[in-house]
């Protein structure tokens, strides 16, 4: 039974990182081109009733997962209109966007389906399942590959759905955009220094539109994975914190993808174990309370900011409107 808890396990925390790692991705672009922002779990949350709504009513997975995309690019236009063209307060405007996300998707959601907030349920053949439905159970991959190979493998590996493994390649994609190509490395260099940029004839307003577009796609996506994969529909504020995890990651990952990958990781890994936790007993302690393990992340990115991993420094022009010099 021992490989199938740690195929189990492994499953949950490629699961639970997931939407964690698009959104941390989404955070890591926006940022890297200058522009904070706080707003991406109100972002996540507006494409998650999005979804669900779209794809309850039209019962289509291509729509919700557009209409979703579609919600998270529209925030991130106003966010840049707020704050890139008319350089307002960025982090003021990531707050605005999500007391407005918390508030709407419940006022919509009870005006359109009279739920309560939530949305109907997606039909189970919108949503997102395994790509080899055979193995999303320990039994079926041990049955393919053999009991250790098929738990881990099979189950922990190879049972997921598409944006699980496109949340990972996006780690890749990621890196590859900001670190072998032109428009990577002007984009980089708008969040470092935007008067060199701008002295080069390339326009600072549309690398940091282009980067939060960017922003929005990744958004759009972690937000329908919660309702397309995880759950069978929204209900109000199901994100319960997702996007302030994603930031906290990729502070903890220095704005670089693959360590930002490592800690959204960690932190599915304890969500995923503290979920195991439940009710369990253990020699000597008794049962431990789930509060103490879903803590454990926070927790330790503090001490291993403050003492470990050394400081963690942002883009230089982070968080700076760029006023052009005429």
């Amino acid at each position: 039974m021992d490989e199938i808890l740690i195929g189990s396990v492994l499953g949950s925390t490629l699961r639970v990182t997931t939407p964690l790692l698009l959104c941390a991705l989404a955070g890591l672009v926006s940022e890297r081109s200058g522009v904070i922002d706080i707003g991406l779990e109100g972002k996540m949350l507006a494409a998650a009733f999005a979804a669900a709504a779209v794809a309850s009513l039209t019962h289509s997975t291509g729509f919700g997962l557009v209409a979703a995309i579609g919600v998270a690019c529209l925030f991130s236009l106003i966010h840049g209109f707020a704050c890139v063209t008319n350089r307002g307060d960025q982090v003021v405007s990531g707050v605005a966007l999500n007391m407005v996300a918390a508030g709407l998707t419940v006022v919509l959601g009870i005006a359109w389906f009279k739920q309560g907030g939530q949305t109907p349920p997606v039909d189970a053949d919108v949503r997102l399942t395994g790509l080899i439905p055979a193995w999303s159970e320990p039994a079926g991959a041990a049955d393919a590959l053999g009991p250790w190979l098929g738990a881990i493998v099979g189950h922990g590996l190879l049972s997921h759905n598409i944006l699980v493994y496109l949340a990972f390649a996006g780690v890749a994609g990621v890196w590859f955009f900001l670190q072998r190509t032109k428009p990577g490395l002007r984009l980089r260099a708008v969040g470092e220094n935007p008067a060199m940029v701008d002295a080069a004839g390339v326009s600072v307003t549309k690398l940091r539109y282009a980067a939060l577009m960017i922003n929005g796609l990744l958004c759009g996506l972690a937000g329908s994975y919660l309702v397309l994969a995880q759950n069978a529909s929204f209900s109000p504020n199901m994100t319960a914190g997702r996007g302030f995890i994603a930031l906290a990651a990729m502070i903890f990952g220095k704005w670089k993808p693959l360590p930002t990958m490592f800690a959204c990781l960690l932190f599915g890994f304890l969500d995923a174990v503290a979920i195991r936790l439940q009710g369990v007993s253990l020699p000597g302690i008794g049962e431990v309370p789930v509060q103490a393990i879903q803590a454990l992340p926070y927790l330790l990115t503090v001490v291993l900011l403050a003492g470990f991993i050394g400081q963690a420094l942002a883009p230089k022009a982070l968080g700076r409107p760029y006023i052009k010099e005429r």
